[in-house]
C-alpha cells in the first residue's frame, strides 16, 4: 500500500513535473514538496487536495490520496439518475436533446451509456438484443462483430483510436472492469497493423448502411468543476456530420440508417 507522498510522487511523475514546478503552482516550496513525498512531512488533508488540484487528480483519485494521509474521504458517488442529481440529469439532457438531429450519448468512466438522444435509435436496428440490454456499453456496441462493428468502414482506425483513450485512462487510475473491456476489444493481437492516431479530433467515423455512406467526427465534453465523483467521471460524446452529404442524411425529414 502506498503512502500519500508517494502517491503524490507518482501523479507528478504523470504530469511530468519538477518538485519545483508543482511547488511554484501550489504556492509551496520545493522542499516541502520533498519532504510530503518522502515522508517526512505529514501534509494536512487541505495540503493533500491544494496539491492534487494542481496535479489535475481525478476526485475518484483525490480521495484514495485523502485516506493514504488518514483523512475523510470528501468526494461523494452517487447514482446519476433524476432523483439523486436531477440538476445534473437535467443538463445533460439538454445538451443531447439539443444536439439533434445529430447523435450523443452520455458515458460513464466504464464507457456504458448512461442517457442518450433520439438520433442514435435508427443506428441500433439489427444490434444483437444482449449488446443492448442494461448497461449498454458503448465500446462494446461499437466493436462487436454483433454490433455496429459490421457498418463501420474504417474499423480497425476507430479501434486505435479508443485503445489509445482507454489506455490513457488506465495509466490514470487502474480499473479491472475497464481492463477487462480493453483486453476483450482492444489489446494488439498477432498480426494488427499498426495504425496511426495522428489528430484524435480528426478522426472521423465512417458508417455504410446499404448503399449510403456517413461520415462523423465527434467531440468529448465533460464537466468543468464537478464536486460529485458520478459528474467528474460523466463525458459527452457528440457526433457531427464531416460533409454535405452526411448532414442532409440528418435534417431529412425521413431520415432512417
Amino acid at each position: 500500500m502506498y503512502t500519500v507522498g508517494e502517491l503524490l510522487r507518482q501523479w507528478r511523475h504523470r504530469r511530468r513535473l519538477s518538485q519545483l514546478d508543482l511547488a511554484i503552482a501550489a504556492d509551496v516550496s520545493a522542499r516541502h514538496v520533498s519532504l510530503v513525498e518522502t515522508g517526512r512531512s505529514r501534509p494536512s488533508a487541505e495540503m493533500i487536495l491544494r496539491l492534487a488540484g494542481q496535479l489535475d487528480v481525478p476526485l475518484r483519485e483525490r480521495n484514495r490520496l485523502l485516506l493514504a494521509g488518514g483523512f475523510a474521504p470528501r468526494y461523494a458517488e452517487r447514482p446519476l439518475d433524476p432523483e439523486t442529481l436531477p440538476g445534473a440529469w437535467d443538463a445533460i439532457e439538454r445538451v443531447l436533446r439539443a444536439h439533434e438531429p445529430y447523435p450523443a450519448l452520455a458515458v460513464d468512466r466504464r464507457w456504458n451509456i448512461v442517457m442518450s438522444n433520439r438520433a442514435l435509435g435508427p443506428f441500433l436496428a439489427g444490434v444483437a438484443p444482449d449488446l443492448l440490454a442494461p448497461p449498454v456499453n458503448m465500446v462494446r456496441l461499437g466493436l462487436d462483430p454483433r454490433g455496429l462493428a459490421p457498418h463501420i468502414v474504417n474499423l480497425a482506425q476507430v479501434r486505435a483510436l479508443l485503445r489509445v483513450r482507454i489506455a490513457r485512462q488506465l495509466a490514470t487510475a487502474s480499473d479491472p472492469e475497464l481492463t477487462a473491456l480493453y483486453e476483450e476489444h482492444l489489446a494488439p493481437r498477432p498480426g494488427d497493423a499498426d495504425q496511426p492516431v495522428e489528430s484524435e479530433i480528426a478522426i472521423p467515423m465512417v458508417f455504410r448502411f446499404g448503399d449510403r455512406e456517413l461520415r462523423l467526427f465527434s467531440t468529448t465534453t465533460t464537466f468543468g468543476t464537478p464536486m460529485d465523483i458520478t459528474l467528474d467521471e460523466v463525458a459527452i460524446e457528440a457526433y457531427y456530420p464531416t460533409d454535405a452529404e452526411s448532414a442532409a442524411y440528418f435534417t431529412s425529414p425521413d431520415a432512417d440508417v
